[in-house]
């Protein structure tokens, strides 16, 4: 039987690991510095996959800030251009890389093998501007036309749930890209469902304290808006989930950053959805 002292030594370990983990996490999806972490071990960067969401809700705390910031002193436009403009600069247009380059590949290669192929060339065409210029446009647009508490709190959200989305499609699919040459090979591999309730978790939490510090707000967006939001979302994942199961076999990272990206719209699009019939 563990006695208190080992139980209390043991939880300490345990506690040590994930908030090292978490800061992997932050390192591989932003370029927020952080402090040199040693004995590193390339098995870390999958386990600290079920920190994603805690990553996307730093970054969405962020962007928010910056939108309400940009909205006291400008237009809501502005403040969507800026807050959007500082997050791509936050991420070092991570996920947007990865929309520009599944646009490019899915859209110019007619096998699985072309598109890869396509997606490896560090060169955008013409699918991949397209892409990324209308997932741009959709989010300044979208967020210029909520009101800008309501436009922080979904700032919160959508980034935090949107890496949710990501994620759950390593655990739904298998490895599809080429895994020799992958870039963050670790990553291929499957999630478990304690890594996918951990990263579960982390948005649950977020909802109870955005609920506590903005209640006026949070009871402002409508059940209809809030149900859509989920809707859209899962939809847009489970689309992502069957399109790379057909298309290239399993996900790769381009294809999770694909997913990360248009959840994060539909999600946006979800709270400024209006009843048709009012």
């Amino acid at each position: 039987m563990a006695t208190p002292q080992k139980s209390s030594v043991g939880l300490a370990a345990t506690l040590r690991h994930e908030w090292r983990l978490i800061l992997i996490a932050i390192q591989f999806l932003t370029r927020i510095p952080i402090p040199n972490i040693n004995n590193y071990q390339p098995d870390w960067l999958h386990q600290s996959s079920r920190h994603f969401p805690a990553v996307g809700l730093l970054v969405g705390v962020l962007c928010a800030i910056v939108f309400w910031l940009m909205s006291v002193i400008f237009t809501p436009l502005v403040a969507a251009v800026v807050s959007t403009a500082f997050g791509v600069r936050l991420t070092g247009a991570f996920h947007e890389d990865g929309l520009a380059d599944i646009c490019d590949g899915l859209g110019g290669g007619y096998t699985r093998e072309r598109a890869l192929t396509i997606m490896k060339d560090s060169r955008l065409g013409t699918f991949g501007v397209l892409g990324l210029g209308l997932a741009v446009l959709s989010k300044i647009a979208l967020l210029a036309s909520m009101p800008p508490m309501i436009a922080v709190v979904a700032l919160i959200i959508s980034h935090g749930a949107s890496r949710l989305c990501c994620i759950s499609l390593i655990a739904l699919l298998p490895y599809g890209g080429d895994i020799e040459h992958a870039r963050a090979k670790p990553m291929a591999q499957s999630l478990s469902a304690a890594q996918a309730l951990v990263a579960g978790s982390w948005l649950v939490i977020a909802l109870l304290l955005l609920a506590l510090i903005f209640p006026k707000t949070m009871h402002s967006i409508g059940i209809f808006q809030w149900a859509l939001a989920v809707i859209l979302a899962v939809f847009a994942t489970d689309y992502w989930r069957r399109l790379l199961k057909r298309r290239l076999g399993g996900y790769t990272g381009d294809g999770l950053g694909a997913t990360q990206q248009i959840s994060e719209i539909v999600i946006y699009a979800g709270f400024v959805a209006t009843f048709p019939f009012n």
